[in-house]
């Protein structure tokens, strides 16, 4: 039965074209009940475990990622999808998601300091720094701006002068069909299980401003995310350094497209799900430079995630990076780890704060590193981390 939700004025809008397309969106309950003024009634076509599914037109659809940010100052909150199947798998239960998901996926065991030491040793923050000072220098890296596109080979050039004279490493763009932003994914073949996969990513696009001016807006997205693909590019800059040759296959992913709906790691995590590929753990890096919450470094997202790799993540911390840590929530669809976790893979996403501290300056023109410390040291943390969770995971 469809129940009615009323949601922000920002959806009533009117319209500029006949018979809009449609989109079929899973969005976050609490969102739709906390955005006011309640003036604009949307049928909800079901609802399960705090996720509800509405059917926007485009234009619709911008608004409310409008108002998520505007409003709420939160990210995303919602996934938008091709059809009204995918929609549905999406709220298929996958045991308790609000507490994790539960379910081993690997060898959590920690085994391999003489390797880890060593490498997270390396991890310079001046490097992470210049790649974000490179990242934002772009006038945007919005979906469907050119100079989203342009960013996207910024970084396939970068990972593939990182990777050169290897022969088991490969950077690629991986192409979009339905926008013209391609993500980016560099892969090292594992030496002897090839076949188990384990995913370092992070959303590569950026937004700004009001979506009908997203294409114009300036958005240097410093922490939302230059800093995660910093944090990644330093990880791949240290493991070719090693000469590291993991005996599982490692993929390091740049997404489009997250911030209208997860739309690119949707993409790549469906078409792993389809080819029965075998991922065995994936971490999201989304934020990693600003220090918002005072007595912890690094937080892990309990909701929407795998329980049993956080608390390894967590052991990570406490063996190699060594600073406080602990556990939030972020809500449906708050980053890329929510497509893996929708496919049935294993994720994690370790954050720079607690969503209650998250960076009000997300979203705007003043996402600068000068606006979140001057430089890169609380995002060499979880470089630290990335390098710990690769060889640790891989081998």
């Amino acid at each position: 039965m469809k129940k009615t939700l009323l949601v922000t004025s920002l959806l009533l809008a009117s319209v500029a074209f006949a018979a809009p397309k449609a989109q079929w969106v899973t969005v976050d309950s609490n969102i739709l009940g906390k955005l006011a003024p309640m003036q604009k009634a949307l049928m909800v076509e079901k609802e399960a475990g705090g996720v509800s599914l509405v059917q926007l037109t485009e234009s619709e659809l911008e608004k409310l990622s409008s108002a998520i940010h505007n409003e709420l100052h939160r990210c995303g909150g919602y996934i938008a999808h091709e059809s009204e199947a995918e929609a549905l798998l999406a709220l298929e239960p996958r045991g308790d998601m609000h507490y994790g998901m539960k379910g081993l996926f690997a060898d959590y065991d920690i085994d391999q300091e003489p390797l880890v030491v060593p490498m997270v040793a390396e991890v310079k923050a001046a490097n992470i720094e210049a790649t974000i000072r490179a990242l934002s220098a772009f006038h945007n890296r919005y979906y469907k701006a050119t100079t989203g596109t342009d960013s996207q080979n910024f970084l396939l050039e970068t990972w593939t002068k990182l990777g050169a004279g290897r022969s088991d490493v490969k950077v690629e763009l991986v192409k979009h069909a339905s926008w013209p932003q391609p993500s980016v994914v560099m892969t090292i073949e594992g030496s002897d299980y090839p076949e188990e996969i384990l995913i370092i990513g992070g959303h590569a696009d950026s937004i700004a401003g009001g979506w009908f001016g997203s294409e114009k807006s300036r958005a240097p997205g410093g922490d939302d995310n230059a800093s995660g693909i910093a944090t990644i590019t330093e990880t791949i800059r240290i493991a070719m350094a090693a000469g590291f040759k993991p005996r599982r296959t490692v993929q390091f992913m740049g997404y489009a497209a997250e911030e209208a709906g997860l739309l690119g790691s949707k993409d790549i995590a469906n078409t792993y799900k389809t080819r029965a590929k075998s991922v065995v753990g994936v971490v999201q890096f989304d934020m990693t430079l600003r220090k918002g919450t005072a007595d912890k470094d690094i937080v892990m997202m309990t909701d929407f995630t795998n329980a049993a790799q956080n608390e390894f993540l967590g052991r990570l911390i406490d063996e190699y990076v060594k600073v406080p840590w602990g556990y939030s929530k972020c809500g449906y669809g708050c980053s890329d780890h929510a497509s893996w976790t929708n496919a049935g893979f294993p994720a994690s996403m370790p954050f720079e704060s607690t969503m209650g501290d998250i960076n009000k300056a997300i979203h705007t023109d003043k996402d600068t590193i000068e606006n979140a410390g001057g430089n890169a040291n609380h995002a060499a943390k979880f470089a630290k981390l990335a390098v710990a969770f690769m060889v640790e995971l891989a081998n």
